[in-house]
């Protein structure tokens, strides 16, 4: 399991986040397995809100906020 997010996009970090918690939702995994896959978790949901504020970012560059729209994250976020 890596954590090298840089090389990753938001959905590849998404999905790995997703096969990791349906893992530890079996229960068959034993307490240090199980506590070792919840801080890789809490990695990969860390590394894919980072990813995808540095996607909100480039957006926003590209097309600032105007007093008609409030910009693009905020159509993005709704």
């Amino acid at each position: 399991m890596t954590d090298d997010a840089h090389d990753r996009t938001f959905e590849e970090l998404m999905a790995e986040l997703e096969a990791v918690t349906d893992r530890l939702a079996t229960g068959e995994l034993g307490i240090e397995a199980a506590a070792e896959l919840y801080e890789h978790a809490e990695r990969l949901h860390a590394q894919a809100t980072e990813r995808l504020a540095q996607v909100q970012a480039r957006v926003e560059r590209l097309a600032p906020p105007t007093p008609a729209t409030g910009g693009v994250s905020a159509q993005l976020m709704s």
